[in-house]
């Protein structure tokens, strides 16, 4: 199966993220090619490609969706980039990060919309809501906090000290952006996990845009397998 779609795909993300497919390398039927080149096969239709897709994925024979390569741009903050790049599967893959050692533009802050209370059984996940009363009061503070953090960081700019030292007093909700290269098996793989319930909100809709609006219109056979045996819920997007 082919898809045709005009590149980059620009999806925002948050209050001033985004997430971009700048350029992909093969589609379904480059992993039923390198699937059949085992036994010097060749494609058998779309039913059977089809089947022998699900075949792969119901099996984990991982190794011919690592035929297909993603390009993605992504804008967001310093913090879930840390959390995206800990993937030791993207350690394998070229990544790209904007360094504030040599640029001051551009810097922007994330905002959220709702601030969430601290899951009481779990060390790491959010569950609920802050009170409604507070919402307005944490969200000024955090204003006031990054203006201050703005503030400082030019102040030490202008007073001669070095980029690279004067950057250490922006607060981790500063937006970064990188440029990766990722294959379908590890990108895969990363949804399976970003894509769960217990998953950070703001990653996970980095995570909802990729498979939703990038992997589902690539690989639409692959996307389909996936959902059958790779993710542990049905993907429902909350960006559609």
């Amino acid at each position: 199966m082919t898809q045709t779609f005009s590149l980059p795909l620009h999806i925002p993300i948050l209050d001033k993220g985004f997430v971009e497919l700048q350029d992909v390398m093969g589609n379904d039927n480059a992993i039923v090619a390198a699937a059949r080149v085992s036994y010097l096969g060749e494609s058998k239709g779309e039913d059977q490609d089809k089947k022998l897709i699900d075949y792969l994925m119901r099996h984990e024979h991982t190794s011919p969706f690592e035929m297909v390569q993603f390009k993605l741009r992504v804008k967001c903050p310093l913090f879930i980039a840390r959390q995206w790049q800990r993937h030791r599967t993207w350690h394998y893959m070229s990544v790209n990060e904007v360094s504030r050692r040599y640029t001051s533009e551009e810097i922007d802050f994330y905002i959220p919309e709702t601030w969430r209370t601290q899951h009481q059984s779990s060390k790491q996940c959010s569950d609920g809501v802050v009170e409604a009363a507070l919402q307005e009061k944490l969200t000024q503070q955090l204003l006031q906090h990054v203006e201050q953090a703005m503030n400082l960081y030019q102040n030490l700019v202008d007073q001669g000290v070095a980029r690279e030292q004067a950057r250490m007093v922006l607060p981790q909700n500063m937006y970064t952006t990188f440029i990766a290269n990722v294959n379908a098996h590890n990108l895969l793989h990363f949804l399976k996990l970003r894509l769960d319930i217990h998953a950070q909100y703001e990653i996970r809709i980095y995570a909802e845009a990729i498979y939703q609006h990038f992997v589902k219109l690539a690989l639409p056979w692959t996307a389909e397998a996936a959902e059958k045996y790779l993710f542990k819920q049905p993907v429902e997007s909350e960006l559609c």
